[in-house]
């Protein structure tokens, strides 16, 4: 069975990386501390980057 999600309150780094696999948008890789990201996973970070650049451009 897979692994339960970390509480937020517990310990907030791990929550978010438990979330990251779950969602199946990451998957760890062989390197110590790097993920990899899937390409799902890597459109919803554009989208994302996209918003809040546009979010920060001068009037």
């Amino acid at each position: 069975m897979a692994k339960e999600v970390t509480k937020r309150e517990e310990n907030y780094s791990q929550w978010y990386n438990d979330l990251v696999v779950k969602a199946d948008l990451a998957e760890q890789s062989a390197v110590r501390g790097c993920m990899v990201i899937k390409p799902y996973g890597y459109a919803i970070w554009e989208k994302m980057q996209s918003w809040t650049a546009c979010s920060r451009k001068p009037v």
